[in-house]
């Protein structure tokens, strides 16, 4: 399916009332796609209501935070488990507080685990229910999508291959873009954003981008850290800049770097709270955990390279089921169908191999022309104007069924 024209008025069928929502979303990135939904909501709907789970974007843009979106930071089989008491706990308050809210519909945004078993209950009791961001079915079993249509009336996908896999299950599914690829510049300008962060324009530079949540930080800051020094052994003026997500992944990175990094010696590491994208930008290699950071890289149009690890249970009941149904983790080699970058996971990932993976775009310090093409191609497919297109696609879907009644 086409992805709706964001400029199209979707009659108003007239209510007694101001339409309402429901938003759950998860983290960091589901607080930056809230935000920029509720901001393009607001434009068909100046008096409507937003309510539920989300961050400070989300926050600012008018919306009531029953809970945080940090309360769902949670990811891994094991780990999902330590927490599910809570987060059952969570999901019963956030349904309570839904039906008395009577939204005109509940959108789940990413957070799937947490978010589908939310929608079912909602759905079955009279609410339409949109997912935003359908989770990675291409990945982990394609006949996951019948279930999540038992969830959703509507998928919104970020990507443009999914909504056939869906349809081929009878789900209702539409590519809207991905918000990242409109905020991105298609050349970023990579002196304006050295500048911005103090660092100088005549050396090379690495970004390290262990992960936005504790444990990616504990698992990777090790190896990162060591691939740095070796590389700086081969390089001597590299400077490192490592953005993170938060206060304390600052203090968790920082606690890594002194314990693997020798007073004096770690003078070449910057590390800052945020700015993750300028950081990016003013790199000439990225140092990333798999996730939506490989994206962002690929927007800002860096050499990069993907490594990842998870808890060896986590990662020995995955491969002893065969869950993983693809052959890349990363989003620029799955939306190329083949290898743009490398990828080292979980035994692979070590110091050594990861240096030896980035010297070489460290010393060329410029994007290969071919792969700057192919990233280029890529962030032109997905700038759709994202938050408008979903904003359109879950107005329609109001819209043709009528709005509660206070």
């Amino acid at each position: 399916m086409s992805p709706p024209n964001p400029e199209s008025p979707i009659p108003n069928p007239g209510s007694p009332r101001s339409p309402r929502f429901t938003l759950v979303a998860g983290e960091a990135s589901g607080d930056m796609l809230g935000a920029g939904l509720i901001a393009a909501l607001r434009e068909r709907f100046p008096q409507a209501e937003f309510a539920g789970v989300g961050g400070p974007r989300m926050r600012r843009e008018g919306f009531e935070a029953w809970h945080s979106a940090d309360e769902l930071a949670v990811m891994g089989l094991v780990e999902v488990a330590k927490h599910l008491p809570r987060l059952l706990a969570l999901r019963r308050d956030v349904r309570r507080r839904t039906l008395a809210f009577r939204p005109d519909a509940f959108i789940g945004i990413d957070a799937p685990d947490f978010n589908f078993g939310l929608e079912r209950s909602l759905k079955a009791a009279g609410v339409r229910t949109v997912h935003y961001v359908g989770p990675s079915i291409w990945a982990w079993r394609a006949g996951r999508a019948r279930t999540i249509g038992r969830s959703a009336d509507l998928v919104l996908c970020l990507f443009p291959f999914e909504p056939a896999i869906y349809a081929e299950h009878g789900v209702d599914a539409t590519f809207v873009g991905h918000p990242l690829a409109d905020a991105f510049a298609i050349d970023p300008a990579k002196a304006p954003a050295r500048a911005a962060l103090g660092l100088p324009d005549d050396v090379p530079v690495l970004a390290l981008l262990p992960g936005s949540r504790l444990g990616e930080i504990q698992r990777l800051a090790r190896d990162f850290i060591g691939a740095a020094r070796l590389l700086r052994e081969r390089l001597p003026d590299l400077q490192v800049i490592a953005p993170m997500a938060n206060a304390a992944c600052c203090g968790a990175f920082e606690a890594a770097l002194a314990r693997n990094v020798a007073g004096s010696s770690a003078g070449f590491f910057r590390v800052v709270d945020n700015h993750a994208r300028e950081a990016m930008i003013a790199a000439d290699a990225v140092l990333l955990a798999s996730g939506t950071a490989a994206l962002e890289a690929m927007l800002a149009k860096r050499p990069m390279v993907v490594a990842y690890r998870i808890s060896p249970l986590t990662y020995g009941i995955v491969k002893g089921l065969r869950m993983l149904k693809t052959r890349h983790y990363s989003l620029p080699n799955v939306l190329a169908g083949r290898a743009l970058v490398p990828e080292l996971m979980q035994g692979a990932c070590t110091p050594a191999a990861l240096a030896d993976a980035l010297l070489p775009a460290l010393r060329e310090r410029r994007m290969p022309p071919r792969l700057a093409a192919e990233f280029r191609h890529l962030h032109l497919e997905l700038r759709r104007d994202a938050s408008r297109s979903a904003a359109a696609a879950i107005a329609a879907l109001i819209g043709t069924a009528g709005r509660h009644t206070a």
